[in-house]
């Protein structure tokens, strides 16, 4: 007898082997993949590795298109199809659905509250659901009404993308670091909030955000820095190319200091995943890890001071 889904992980495109080496280190077996979601029949666990978690997976046999909706629609209104198979018959399906509410997001921005489930056709006559899943956006992915005049880079997409997930981002008037800034992308999306933000590299910003009236420009290797020699500042950010141990030794040296309120930092991996460094950040108190929907071969760092 089969035994039934208890965990289901969405792994982000390419990252399915490094998702479930993740979850393998953590004791957990795949049993099959369906698409990009890993299936097993032990419970789900966190993983920083997953776009996206299903909390309470089920499955049940279904004898038409309409019974299918009708389960989900018994159970609550707002749900997400993912579609690796039976495409035709899961599109019919969602037409007999509620419509998502997914405008794009116009950030800053607080993540939807609404309830949103999940759920997908393992084949013709099998329905796989969960209606509570760790992340509030279709497939852990939130979309944004993008500013395609005025930053450097797409790199500021990450840096909303993060402080969406987080629900917090800096504030007028705040002071914020933006380690190895150039060409500024991150910069950019600081200052346009209002925030102070010194921005620090060996290579120059692009002049347009060097411009901007509350950014200032420091020559320099974020590395090179003494957290203590600086003012204090309530947030810390870098999107910087770095090996993870040298980023990890980073990011311990200004926690250490006790001069920053908060830490945004994107570990970047070359080559094979470091997961002891990744276990390393999840050490941290007061630190978790996360893959955002922009992320490539990264995870995102978020560390906020404990309360004294």
């Amino acid at each position: 007898m089969t035994q039934p889904i208890k965990g289901v992980w969405l792994a982000p495109e390419g990252l399915e082997a490094v998702l479930e080496q993740d979850l393998n280190r953590r004791g957990v077996q795949i049993d099959r993949w369906h698409g990009r979601l890993a299936l097993s029949h032990q419970a789900a666990l966190y993983s920083p590795w997953a776009l996206d978690i299903w909390l309470e997976p089920q499955s049940v046999s279904i004898t038409s298109i309409r019974h299918a909706a009708e389960t989900l629609r018994a159970i609550q209104r707002n749900w997400s199809l993912y579609a690796a198979d039976c495409f035709r018959r899961a599109s019919l399906i969602e037409e007999k659905l509620p419509p998502v509410k997914a405008a794009p997001l116009v950030f800053p921005t607080l993540p939807p509250s609404s309830p949103l489930g999940a759920w997908t056709l393992l084949d013709a006559g099998t329905l796989l659901f969960s209606a509570k899943k760790s992340t509030p956006f279709v497939n852990g992915t939130p979309q944004f009404i993008e500013d395609r005049v005025g930053p450097p880079s797409r790199a500021y997409l990450k840096l909303w993308e993060a402080c969406t997930r987080l629900g917090h981002w800096p504030q007028v008037g705040q002071q914020c670091f933006d380690l190895g800034a150039t060409p500024g992308g991150w910069t950019w999306a600081i200052a346009q909030l209002g925030a102070n933000v010194t921005a620090i590299d060996r290579a120059p910003l692009d002049p347009r955000v060097a411009a901007m009236p509350t950014v200032s420009f420091q020559q320099g290797s974020a590395f090179g820095l003494e957290p203590t020699d600086l003012p204090e500042a309530d947030w810390v950010f870098s999107d910087i190319i770095a090996y993870p141990k040298r980023l990890l030794a980073l990011a311990n040296r200004w926690i250490e200091s006790g001069r920053t309120e908060r830490l945004v930092l994107t570990v970047k991996f070359q080559g094979e995943t470091d997961h002891e460094t990744v276990s390393a950040f999840e050490a941290i108190q007061g630190g978790h890890l996360m893959h955002l929907a922009q992320n490539k071969h990264e995870l995102t760092f978020f560390w906020q001071k404990p309360a004294s």
